[in-house]
């Protein structure tokens, strides 16, 4: 079968599912009567919530699994009785960096060179061509553990390019890699299309879902939509909406908002609020008599993630149980709760993060953002107590990390970048052994891990290893491990890194919550949707701040007759490189 491409030219299919069913045990099927294709030269997105069977459907076009019931085709041979051919003909990176962290770049381009068979002879052109293609030369000595997320991922895809595929599977490549290196991935891969490459891409990020030639919408299993991105946008004209002129704080006013029923889903964006509504006629009347006097809302495009949200239910709401049941404390306008003073960390000739100063008071979420290794996670790690400065002083509630980082590290909550919690013990042992280490005991410790495990509906997995659980799950198993105690300041390393918008959107509404209840929040993220929710960032750059401000301050710092209305992104981008440029001058 082929299909007419919008200019008229017939694309064939590299891949074409039939009829997949895939279940593991007795539990509903992880994939039911998917069937699909994947065409030559086009990019094509799979996109759907954790759990959706998103993985399982890569890994059965690359053979490594048999479905139970249909089939698939990739390039023409059969998944079942053809896998060594497929092997040899497709590029499969998976979602999970899958190369040897003791190896250096060269090293494990060497050792991929010998698994895919490529001939020494074509060695030295083949490297040099995917070097230059990644921007790794510089790096060819340097272990790959070493790497950044984003030169990580620069490395996968160069292995899974050592024998030119004609089909490329790329399972969520965009996982924990910033803005710009997302770009850059984006541009090679769309490169790599014009040769006649089919590229399926599977992420978490839906502005890359937008750029697809066209998206496969999975949830629970099930395939809910296929065509090109602007068909299922459009699903939503005329319910998208922005509310302006917000009196007091927009996290407030989202909360109520999102309890509307006629109020579909919802983000901070700017200065405003994004409401998707339920019906194209609805006033939003209570929604703006809550919003202030001078509140207005006037409609605004729809974006792909608007639909995608919409296709699922809608978001979470606006409602934390968790917020809820937090004591509300006191606001303290005199005493910063996160102090940075100076704050310098060298390893040995490298300076990982210079002089950075800033500091956070009562019931603010303030965001670190930078490229990767940049310095953002070291001096993250400065201020939790878990990397000592060279230099500069780092003060969490009031309590000197060099001199009372015990103290000081009972009053905070700790949600590292990756899952970090004891994978062969089960989510409630987890709950235990970590509401022990934050101090509670008797029957206040109960009482709190009862409610941790009823608010993240823990009750189904309790006896499960956490190692075994779905992203989603062990993200919000830290974040409960991390809240045990009701802590004055939480630290957030890409919390949500990986996880689906609707998971994500459930993370923040707890975080805004709480926030309320005077938390102080200090979070690291690469999702520049999310960047919105801070009242104040820092951006850092080869270890050095290069900016400080409100998300609507730094985008104005680099709005242009061009661009006169430039997303956080934009602001990201055009900061690190204008930062960058200043540097090499």
């Amino acid at each position: 079968m082929t299909i007419a491409s919008e200019s008229g030219a017939a694309k064939p299919d590299a891949i074409r599912i039939a009829g997949i069913t895939k279940a593991f045990g007795d539990a509903t099927p992880a994939l039911d009567g998917i069937t699909a294709n994947i065409r030559a030269g086009e990019i094509t997105g799979l996109v759907g919530p954790d759990g959706a069977g998103k993985t399982t459907l890569i890994r059965l076009m690359t053979g490594l699994m048999l479905p139970d019931a249909g089939t698939i085709e990739v390039l023409g041979y059969d998944t079942r009785t053809d896998a060594a051919r497929i092997h040899s003909a497709i590029g499969y990176m998976p979602q999970r960096f899958g190369l040897y962290e003791d190896l250096s770049v060269q090293e494990n381009l060497d050792l991929y060179a010998d698994l895919r068979g490529l001939p020494k002879s074509e060695r030295p052109a083949v490297f040099d061509e995917l070097l230059t293609f990644t921007d790794l030369k510089r790096f060819t000595t340097r272990l790959s553990g070493k790497l950044s997320g984003g030169m990580k991922q620069k490395l996968g895809l160069a292995c899974a390019l050592l024998r030119k595929p004609r089909v490329l599977l790329l399972d969520e490549p965009g996982v924990g890699v910033d803005p710009i290196s997302r770009r850059d991935l984006w541009k090679m891969v769309e490169a790599l299309t014009q040769e006649g490459i089919g590229v399926l891409w599977s992420t978490a990020y839906l502005d890359e879902a937008e750029a697809c030639d066209r998206v496969l919408l999975l949830n629970q299993g099930k395939l809910l939509f296929v065509g090109p991105p602007s068909e299922l946008t459009s699903r939503v004209e005329g319910r998208t909406f922005k509310l302006s002129g917000v009196a007091g704080r927009r996290r407030a006013v989202l909360a109520r908002a999102l309890e509307d029923d006629s109020v579909v889903d919802g983000v901070i964006q700017g200065e405003a609020i994004r409401l998707v509504v339920e019906n194209a006629g609805d006033p939003l009347t209570q929604v703006l008599e809550q919003a202030g006097p001078d509140a207005h809302i006037a409609p605004t495009p729809p974006r792909f993630e608007d639909a995608f949200v919409d296709m699922l239910g809608g978001g979470p709401g606006g409602r934390s149980k968790l917020a809820e049941e937090t004591r509300a404390r006191p606001a303290d306008s005199d005493r910063p709760v996160i102090v940075a003073k100076g704050l310098t960390k060298q390893f040995g000739d490298f300076t990982a993060a210079s002089n950075i100063t800033f500091d956070v008071p009562r019931g603010e979420i303030f965001g670190l953002l930078g490229p990767n290794g940049a310095g953002k996670s070291t001096t993250f790690k400065m201020l939790c107590g878990l990397l000592k400065p060279t230099a500069g002083e780092g003060r969490v509630a009031g309590f000197d990390l060099r001199r009372d980082g015990a103290e000081a590290r009972n009053r905070l909550g700790y949600m590292a970048q990756k899952f970090s919690l004891y994978g062969d013990l089960s989510v409630a042992q987890n709950l235990d052994f970590f509401a022990g280490v934050y101090g509670l005991s008797g029957a206040r410790k109960r009482e709190r891990v009862a409610l941790m495990t009823e608010i993240f509906d823990f009750g189904p997995h309790t006896a499960l290893n956490s190692k075994d659980l779905p992203l989603g799950l062990k993200q919000r198993l830290a974040l409960a491990c991390a809240v045990l105690h009701e802590p004055e300041a939480l630290f957030l390393d890409e919390p949500t890194s990986g996880v689906d918008p609707i998971t994500r959107r459930e993370f923040w509404t707890h975080i805004n919550g709480l926030v309320e209840k005077g938390v102080t929040v200090l979070v690291t993220t690469h999702f520049m949707d999310e960047a919105e929710y801070c009242d104040r960032i820092t951006l850092i750059n080869r270890g050095q701040a290069i900016a400080l401000g409100t998300p609507d301050e730094l985008k104005a710092r680099v709005a242009t007759p061009e661009m006169p209305d430039p997303t956080m992104e934009d602001a990201f981008i055009a900061l690190v490189q204008g930062s960058a440029e200043r540097a090499a001058a």
